[in-house]
């Protein structure tokens, strides 16, 4: 699956080479959990302030700039494979979820969302034997025991970062931490895709559109407090552009409804309590992006492998907790008649197969690409999934395009390029900061 890309190998307490200890437990003790941020190619512990490191960003061909700029470059390579396959995926998981729904009748819209956002829980073991089989050649112990480190120390990396531990603090086990984050960054999740499913038989397909995706804007304006971002002209505008082609795309045509006659008679109060409820689902969604982010994403100059792995892993977790937690709700539903719950059975069942294992797809390398970049960015990439879903609506069915939906989602394109180029040129600094003071901090060491 999206782990295909991550050539890494998780090494443990031993180096697979030498069989050297890399780092004994006095040592670990007395380092904090930054002093692991970044980690080699293949996911292990470096520290920044080697003779090695000094080195290279004093020699002209190893400048700050110039390491800065290939750091950076490297995990937007990354990242762009991520972003074309949660494209992919969703499309799908959009195409048959609506099939299933509308065309063979199985409309259990908790149930749907229960079952996708469960299936999360499959990332990490298919993560697990796609990264074992890379690494055939070790034993099982050595593997599993350097998988275990890795996890181990990049959950103490990010639980650093949040509660600013001391050294002495950062060998404590991380479970609790991560256990306590997957709680509210899922229940923030799940409010905001379940309050789309409420929404959809209450407002107009256009509302619905416009409003949900106005879900880039809250994340721009969470990431502010939350995320320390400074407010920047060029993202401010990006975001705008963004939000005006998806109005387009949305109202562009006027009131024409979404050719199933649904949208006629959704008007005054009924119409305006699904846009609240769909707008505090925008709102939730943005903030989910940015708790994520926050919360659950190793610090800045963690190395691409050792990120992909652990969102992953994350992402696995979140399944977990819905899985474990979140059916609570189904027999409440069944209970009250507000659906009731009934197994998907022929077409639906396989169709319903496909739509979990594109979502699943989805959501891990949208959590990829939100560790790997930015949670602004990643929000407006997926608005790109409008027009895709628009051109295979076409292809399916063979009504043209709407002009508004050309030309919204050439805006939706445009602010997304903008975007990536301010995020690129923000990234890039930040490393350079990084870079330069690691060099003057081991500078001053000697």
């Amino acid at each position: 699956m999206e782990m295909s890309m991550a050539h890494t190998s998780m090494h443990g307490p031993f180096d697979g080479r030498s069989r050297q200890p890399l780092l004994d437990s006095e040592q670990q003790g007395r380092m904090s959990a930054s002093s692991f941020r970044g980690g080699d190619a293949e996911g292990r512990p470096m520290l920044h302030h080697s003779r090695r490191s000094t080195m290279r960003s004093k020699s002209p061909e190893g400048s700050a700039d110039a390491l800065a700029k290939q750091q950076t470059r490297q995990k937007y390579y990354i990242a762009s494979g991520f972003l074309l396959l949660s494209l992919a995926s969703f499309v799908v998981q959009t195409e048959t979820a609506v099939y299933i729904q509308h065309d063979l009748g199985w409309d259990k819209p908790y149930c749907m969302l229960y079952l996708t956002h469960g299936s999360w829980s499959l990332l990490w073991p298919v993560q697990l034997l796609i990264l074992r089989l890379q690494k055939r050649g070790l034993s099982w112990e050595a593997f599993w025991r350097r998988h275990v480190y890795l996890l181990w120390t990049t959950g103490q990396m990010v639980e650093s970062q949040d509660l600013h531990l001391t050294s002495r603090e950062t060998h404590r086990s991380p479970i609790p931490y991560l256990l306590k984050t997957t709680a509210f960054v899922t229940s923030a999740l799940t409010i905001a895709g379940g309050s789309w499913y409420v929404a959809v038989n209450q407002t107009t397909a256009s509302d619905l559109t416009a409003i949900y995706n106005c879900s880039a804007f809250f994340a721009y304006a969470f990431s502010i407090p939350l995320l320390k971002e400074k407010l920047r002209l060029d993202k401010v505008l990006s975001v705008g552009v963004a939000i005006v082609g998806v109005l387009i795309v949305a109202y562009g045509d006027g009131d024409e409804d979404d050719g199933t006659g649904k949208d006629e008679g959704r008007h005054g109060a009924t119409r305006l309590v699904g846009n609240l409820i769909i707008g505090v689902g925008s709102v939730l969604y943005g903030l989910y992006e940015v708790l994520y982010k926050r919360y659950a994403c190793p610090p800045e100059g963690t190395s691409a492998g050792r990120s992909m792995i652990f969102a992953n892993t994350y992402g696995s977790l979140i399944g977990l907790f819905t899985l474990l937690v979140l059916w609570i709700p189904l027999p409440v539903l069944h209970i009250l008649g507000l659906e009731t719950f009934r197994w998907p059975t022929g077409e639906a069942a396989w169709m319903l197969i496909i739509s979990v294992i594109a979502n699943a797809t989805f959501s891990g390398s949208f959590l990829v690409l939100i560790s790997l970049t930015s949670p602004v960015l990643s929000s407006v990439a997926a608005l790109l999934t409008i027009f895709l879903v628009a051109i295979v609506d076409w292809l399916r069915t063979g009504h043209p395009l709407a002009k508004s939906s050309i030309a919204g989602g050439v805006l939706i394109m445009v602010a997304f390029f903008l975007l990536s180029w301010s995020t690129y040129r923000e990234m890039n600094e930040e490393r350079k900061k990084n870079i330069e003071q690691d060099a003057a901090s081991s500078d001053t060491d000697e």
